[in-house]
């Protein structure tokens, strides 16, 4: 697959990745349909130094993409459904998440590599959200999922 992953400052490149696969019964792997740039993709393109062994780092913290796989134990969606996922995953069961701080959560993390043709989401039960994928089906500019 086609990925976005910055080598130092300025130095962004369309790279060959593999695609990712589920790590836990609570991942999902998505199919991106739109990604974004935001304030963490943009100071590290002013101000990153380089990698000592080149490896980079993928890019992109927000995506919108279609589900293509989920682990056992992720539940309320279905392949294909159209969700939404934040920069920060969450399982939204701890007592952090419960009020309202998932990106305080005991077993979450920050999303990375959503500048890509697939993303693996972590917490996908708490960090998807299908609100969408209705709204996108009906609208005439937008291709059926």
């Amino acid at each position: 697959m086609k990925a976005n992953v910055m080598y130092a400052a300025g130095d962004v490149r369309v790279v060959e990745a593999p695609v990712p696969t589920l790590q836990k019964p609570t991942d999902a792997i998505l199919k991106v349909v739109a990604a974004c740039i935001c304030g963490s993709d943009l100071h590290p393109y002013h101000s990153m130094h380089a990698h000592e062994h080149g490896e980079g780092e993928a890019m992109g913290h927000e995506v919108i993409g279609t589900i293509e796989e989920m682990g056992s134990q992720v539940a309320g969606f279905k392949k294909g459904d159209l969700v939404v996922v934040p920069f920060a995953y969450g399982d939204l069961t701890c007592p952090f998440c419960q009020e309202g701080l998932m990106t305080s959560c005991v077993h979450g993390g920050f999303m990375t590599g959503c500048q890509a043709e697939f993303v693996r989401v972590p917490q996908a039960r708490g960090t998807c959200s299908s609100c969408l994928t209705k709204l996108m089906r009906a609208l005439p500019c937008c291709p059926p999922c």
